[in-house]
């Protein structure tokens, strides 16, 4: 690690956007579903509204790939920190934009115009995000600990939906309906930009990584990482972007698509339910830090190989878990499922890391990455309630099982390969 660059200083600095980048993706989620139907897509049929609303929050996924090369050219060319930068000021003042933005009753179509393309300025900048702040720690690691570095950023993940899931809480709890609608749904946007201001004060303050200074100083920066990917390491990027589809896969399923059907067929109150994947969430917060220390140990091949057999087994006793018909059995089901989503989020950054040299890593792993969450997380819901209704709840814990063999394909056709550019 570089001198100036403490421990500390890197681990936060890559923790603190990964949970902006969480955060942002739950708060927006939460009101593309109750707010902005209402207040950006007026329409007779509410129905229809809440389509277009969630067809802004789907823009973010496709503009992720976007950013990822975008980002990614510069991370590779320029350098991570630099580029890190970058993609927070393009992501964090897009959600902050639509705090601020008046609704269709104030201005309009452009209401909705303006909706979508801050959506896309936030995939646009965790495109970018994702795979630098991985590097920032993993490439900073000490000898023996870049799984542990690797999984700091991984934990924004649980730490923004907790955050995320507790402002609103906090809201509900404190305004009226009409309050809410009024202003209320503003405050978690525009509270955003705390954190935004701590990632850019700690970023600016860290000296660019040991592994790309190395890059420069032997003069092996490529001029086009994205071409180079595409057209080197076109097998790897495949082979990376499916391993990592099984992660999306679990945590859609976990959060969104059981919350829909819990909620709706098996009958949850929303509150006792919600309070359900909170207490889920906190064994996800578990399985990343605990995944970090046994991938060090064993190798995140190995645990990542582990972990994609037991959420084989799981899909298989996906419907019995969930319809066993009492809360406390749900907690465990979610519980189960959500501890899977940490095992196979903690060394994922660490393992695409490793799967691209540092002339095109943030490139590769960032591209990987996000095209796995087309791949994985743009259609499981649809996927999982259309098989749910047509074939049974059985048939997603299937599909869970299906997506979790080719994960296992993938990282069997590339372990001997984890450690190449270590």
């Amino acid at each position: 690690m570089s001198q100036k660059n403490s421990a500390t200083r890197v681990l936060t600095a890559s923790l603190i956007g990964t949970t902006i980048e969480f955060f942002d993706f739950y708060i927006y989620a939460t009101a593309a579903v109750l707010v902005f139907p209402k207040l950006f897509f007026p329409s007779s049929d509410a129905n229809t509204a809440v389509l277009q609303s969630l067809a802004t929050f789907a823009l973010a996924f496709f503009a992720r790939p976007i950013g990822a090369a975008l980002f990614g050219h510069f991370g590779d060319r320029i350098g991570r920190k630099a580029t890190l930068v970058a993609a927070l000021m393009t992501m964090g003042p897009s959600t902050v934009a639509i705090g601020l933005l008046p609704t269709y009753a104030s201005i309009g179509i452009l209401a909705p115009i303006l909706l979508a393309l801050f959506r896309f300025g936030q995939g646009l900048g965790l495109g970018g995000e994702w795979g630098g702040a991985v590097l920032l720690a993993t490439e900073n690691a000490p000898a023996g600990k870049r799984a542990w570095y690797g999984m700091f950023p991984q934990m924004g993940a649980p730490i923004g939906f907790l955050l995320s899931s507790g402002t609103f809480l906090i809201l509900s709890k404190n305004l009226t309906d009409e309050q809410f609608f009024d202003f209320g749904w503003r405050i978690p946007f525009l509270a955003s930009a705390v954190l935004v201001f701590v990632g850019l004060y700690v970023r600016l303050k860290i000296e660019e990584t040991p592994a790309f200074l190395e890059a420069i100083q032997k003069n092996q920066r490529v001029q086009m990482p994205m071409m180079e990917v595409l057209t080197k390491h076109t097998a790897t990027l495949f082979w990376a972007t499916l391993l990592s589809i099984t992660t999306f896969a679990v945590f859609y399923l976990m959060t969104v698509f059981t919350l829909s059907w819990g909620t709706s067929v098996l009958h949850y109150p929303r509150s006792s339910f919600l309070i359900a994947q909170m207490i889920g969430v906190l064994f996800f917060a578990i399985g990343v830090p605990v995944s970090g220390v046994l991938s060090d140990k064993f190798g995140c091949g190995k645990v990542l190989i582990v972990t994609m057999l037991a959420a084989f087994v799981f899909g298989l006793v996906f419907a019995p878990l969930f319809t066993s018909g009492s809360w406390l059995s749900t907690v465990i089901f979610l519980a189960i499922g959500l501890l899977l989503m940490g095992f196979t989020y903690g060394p994922l950054g660490t393992a695409l890391g490793q799967l691209f040299p540092t002339t095109v890593r943030y490139t590769g792993s960032s591209l990987s990455f996000t095209l796995a969450g087309i791949l994985g997380a743009s259609l499981a819901p649809y996927i999982a309630t259309w098989l749910a209704t047509n074939c049974g709840l059985e048939f997603v814990g299937y599909y869970l099982s299906t997506a979790a063999t080719i994960s296992l394909l993938a990282l069997l056709a590339v372990h001997n390969r984890l450690h190449k550019h270590a």
